[in-house]
């Protein structure tokens, strides 16, 4: 004959029962797969490769980089967007996701009402150059030139919308200058065009213009970030120089699907803050142009729409070409 097990032996098989089940819900209990809109060894790549080994031992689960380039990002915002609220599908993104409701006329996503914010992770600044032989010497002597002589001074980009054209925008609108934009498709062809005197400056990201720099191949005039950077503590940004408050970077931020539960997102911040202590991860940042930040969901939040902000004004007097 079968006997019933007694309350407390019956009780102590259920919990038995029910902790592996509750533990196996935790999150993470699976890898969590990071999307990045760029390609492989672009500046926002590079960063979250450096900084991804760190998070995932935080978590104890892998972090997967999942690399979808093209479309403006188009494709890696939405994929997120739609992805599980889970926390097991995140995106690493830059300034982008800010800038882009400024030149397309519909998204498929809503950037401020899709994303649940996790945490600003590192700005990365801008610094305008020139080639050495060039007679300007600081940016006051840039805006000078620009403004005795409007529309002819020209620059490079990556194209419309990308990140440096919107900086020397910003740039151009804070200092009431006409310019002339040449665009290219990548950043390696207009640094070359710029040290052969093809083109006047360019505002580049610091990991783009750095080998240039050092190299004496072309001439640091200032940064865009508001207090210099430390990897060219030497070179005076724009602010202090020129234009007083002037602040325009690139940005790295994590994001989830909005509707993530906040203890899913507060996980994913502390590991992210905890890796941005790690000995050691500022020098490896600094050597790539970007300072690393951190932040609550709630100022990632509040930086995303401020830079939303940002390029919504700026879009009301300068012309972007806007796609559908």
């Amino acid at each position: 004959m079968r006997v019933a097990p007694r309350p407390r032996v019956a009780c102590a098989l259920a919990l038995a029962v029910c902790v592996p089940v509750t533990l196996a819900q935790e999150f993470p209990n699976r890898p969590v797969r990071a999307v990045i809109p760029y390609g492989v060894g672009g500046s926002a790549d590079v960063l979250a490769r450096v900084i991804a080994p760190a998070i995932s031992a935080n978590l104890g689960q892998s972090i997967v980089i999942d690399n979808r380039g093209g479309g403006a990002g188009l494709p890696a915002f939405t994929l997120v967007a739609r992805a599980q609220p889970d926390g097991y599908t995140i995106l690493v993104s830059a300034s982008n996701l800010a800038s882009n409701p400024i030149l397309f006329k519909k998204l498929p996503y809503d950037a401020e009402k899709d994303f649940s914010p996790i945490s600003l992770i590192a700005i990365v600044p801008a610094v305008l150059v020139v080639q050495p032989g060039s007679p300007l010497h600081s940016a006051k002597d840039l805006i000078a030139l620009a403004k005795a002589k409007p529309g002819t001074l020209n620059y490079g980009s990556v194209g419309n919308g990308s990140g440096n054209h919107l900086v020397t925008e910003m740039f151009a609108n804070a200092a009431g200058l006409q310019l002339s934009h040449v665009p290219y498709k990548s950043a390696g062809a207009f640094m070359t065009d710029l040290v052969s005197g093809r083109l006047d400056f360019v505002f580049a990201t610091i990991p783009a213009a750095y080998a240039f720099i050092s190299s004496g191949r072309v001439r640091a005039l200032g940064v865009s970030s508001l207090k210099r950077s430390r990897t060219l503590p030497d070179v005076p940004s724009i602010a202090e120089s020129a234009i007083p408050g002037f602040e325009v970077n690139t940005w790295l931020g994590a994001l989830a699907p909005a509707g993530t539960p906040p203890k899913v997102v507060a996980r994913l911040n502390a590991a992210i803050l905890e890796a941005l202590r790690t000995p050691g991860m500022g020098d490896r940042l600094k050597t790539l142009g970007a300072e690393q930040v951190g932040s609550s969901p709630a100022q990632m939040g509040t930086y995303l729409s401020a830079e939303i902000e940002r390029w919504t004004n700026l879009a009301k007097t300068v012309k972007f070409e806007v796609s559908n």
